[in-house]
């Protein structure tokens, strides 16, 4: 079976928002642990909290997985197409100072996009891109279903700017593809050797196996392009977040393992 991840927010505004942990880190890595994750993929508000996330994972025996970039949306506003060019560059360093701290994690892009122009989002991308690179590590760009972002909704259209980068994968997540792809499995087939990382989550952004997602075609599709990346556990903290850590990788053993 692939490593396996599970998000965990340390970012206070998100509360209520598609991460599953949202205890202190050192009690989270402890859940993550005891249930079977192999590491976390960490929703941090600042470059300082994730440099000193890799002691706590060490004394747990997790590995970080990626740092998500979002705090610098729910946070600060900060998106990287914002049509004021200051704010789009405190909101490049912002990302900048995640690649940073978290390498070689990937950081990933994703709500940070913002809903601006496609050249102002290339052009971070090209930044992004070659500061992963120095640092032997890749960047993932999120696509986003219609309703939180309109610059990059499909894998195929994230295939497109990924194709223009060296260092750049897709993140492939399953909730906003059932909203946005015609065929989940489909999509991932034709993204192949683009995709860096997945997300799993349910139709209704419940653990996997609680909406009507078509998992184990969706498994079967990974399987064929070979992919050997993390499956990480981002959805709902559905009924509660223990519960859905559990139930999250119930999920995964059943379908993935």
């Amino acid at each position: 079976m692939n490593r396996t991840a599970i998000t965990v927010s340390l970012v206070p505004e998100a509360k209520g928002g598609p991460f599953i942990l949202w205890d202190d880190l050192p009690t989270s890595c402890a859940k993550a642990k005891a249930l079977g994750y192999d590491a976390i993929e960490l929703f941090a508000p600042s470059a300082d909290v994730v440099r000193a996330a890799p002691d706590v994972l060490r004394r747990h025996g997790l590995a970080l997985a990626t740092v998500g970039s979002g705090a610098g949306w729910v946070r600060h506003k900060l998106t990287v197409t914002d049509p004021d060019p200051e704010v789009r560059a405190r909101a490049r360093r912002f990302v900048v100072e995640l690649i940073d701290a978290a390498a070689p994690a990937p950081v990933i892009l994703g709500s940070m996009q913002g809903r601006g122009s496609r050249a102002h989002l290339l052009d971070a991308l090209r930044e992004f891109d070659e500061e992963a690179g120095r640092r032997g590590a890749i960047f993932l760009l999120e696509p986003l279903n219609r309703y939180e972002g309109s610059l990059v909704n499909t894998l195929a259209q994230g295939v497109e700017l990924a194709r223009e980068l060296r260092h750049t994968k897709l993140l492939a997540d399953c909730f906003h593809m059932a909203i946005e792809e015609r065929s989940l499995a489909g999509a991932l087939a034709a993204a192949a050797k683009d995709v860096g990382h997945i997300q799993l989550a349910d139709s209704n952004r419940r653990p996997a196996g609680h909406g009507h997602t078509d998992w184990p075609s969706i498994a079967a599709a990974l399987r064929q392009i070979g992919y050997a990346g993390y499956l990480s556990a981002e959805a709902l903290p559905w009924p509660d977040p223990d519960t859905a850590a559990r139930l999250a990788m119930e999920g995964i053993r059943k379908y993935f393992g």
